[in-house]
């Protein structure tokens, strides 16, 4: 059942046009992510969802219920939004969260079990006194999405929650966006320029670029087989350049710009580009023996924790992105320069 239905919505500013027409539907208990590149959209969308701004032309629906003048406050306080920038009042970490409860004249001890809940989750117990000035901007950001849990609203709408984030402070966010989306059953609409975080949190992803849909659908299909427009803007990893050229048995060998050869099981001939994914490539200190048809020597040039993933990035003749557990990544003692194999089958190549 929909939770936010959008018909035909546009909002202008003077002469800049930030949505054009948009129509969806956000589904009860999903996790929805809106990805673009700055100055899309995206934060104008939320902000037309939670009631915080109205559209210039357009329907929106809540819950069955379509927002207008007589309902809006109604409405709008079964959603909360948290802002990238955390706007916090100059008081006691207790205090800003426990302020909307106040407002909503909840009963004193409520109010306390709440905020200590809140913080729980957030793994902020223990800040109930500490101000908040004297947080670092993580933790801030934390306060303000416990600020939000609170209410236990039934939409929980979030712009670009992990921006310049310390890394202990995204995973705790990201922790607390699956808890209160599985054990809540709470709406997420979330707005992120993390590619990782859409896949991985969002049910389905939407891509908004200058102010239309460019596409829309589950995460897992949207980011397996990246379009031209997504690849453009997320700068997607593993994607190549070159002329490729079907082999007697009817399949592609593409030759890249600086005369890597790879092996796809599908495409035509003519200049291409590929894609492969970094869980597709199997990583190695020795050569493997297998079916693959694609096996590349390289060294590695860089390395980026991800927590319980590591990513590699790999000089074999060009630049591969590799996506390994960090128990492989100790186990190989693999690190800078370390020399590795790449291996890949044909039909993990995916011509776009």
């Amino acid at each position: 059942m929909e939770m936010i239905t959008l018909k035909d919505v546009a909002k202008q500013y003077g002469d800049i046009k930030a949505l054009k027409n948009i129509s969806l539907e956000v589904m009860k208990g999903e996790v929805f992510s809106v990805i673009g590149p700055n100055g899309s959209g995206k934060t104008t969308l939320l902000r037309i969802m939670a009631g915080i701004e109205a559209p210039t032309k357009g329907t929106v629906i809540f819950d069955g219920e379509e927002v207008d003048g007589k309902n809006l406050v109604k409405l709008r306080r079964r959603g909360t939004m948290v802002f990238q920038k955390t706007a916090l009042f100059n008081t006691t970490v207790f205090g800003n969260i426990a302020y909307g409860l106040k407002l909503r004249q909840f009963p004193q001890q409520e109010i306390k079990e709440r905020v200590i809940d809140a913080l729980d989750i957030v793994k902020l117990h223990g800040y109930e006194e500490r101000l908040t000035k004297s947080l670092s901007g993580g933790e801030q950001q934390r306060v303000a999405l416990a600020r939000a849990l609170v209410l236990e609203t039934d939409v929980l709408f979030l712009d670009e929650p992990t921006a310049n984030l310390d890394p202990k402070s995204v995973s705790v966010i990201e922790e607390t966006i699956t808890w209160i989306n599985r054990e809540r059953n709470t709406t997420v609409v979330l707005a992120t320029h993390n590619m990782y975080q859409a896949e991985t949190l969002g049910n389905r992803t939407m891509l908004i670029i200058n102010g239309e849909i460019s596409q829309i659908g589950q995460s897992k299909e949207i980011f397996t087989l990246p379009s031209t427009q997504l690849a453009d803007f997320t700068r997607v990893e593993n994607i190549f350049s070159g002329i490729s050229t079907m082999r007697v048995e009817g399949t592609p060998i593409v030759t890249l710009d600086n005369g890597l050869k790879i092996e796809a099981a599908h495409g035509s001939g003519g200049r291409v580009t590929l894609f492969i994914r970094p869980e597709d490539i199997i990583l190695s200190k020795d050569r493997i023996v297998s079916s693959a048809r694609n096996v590349f020597a390289g060294q590695i040039a860089g390395i980026i924790d991800l927590g319980p993933l590591v990513k590699l990035r790999v000089d074999a003749g060009r630049e591969f992105v590799v996506q390994i557990t960090k128990r492989s990544f100790i186990e190989m003692g693999l690190n800078i320069d370390s020399h590795v194999f790449l291996t890949f089958k044909a039909s993990s190549v995916h011509v776009l």
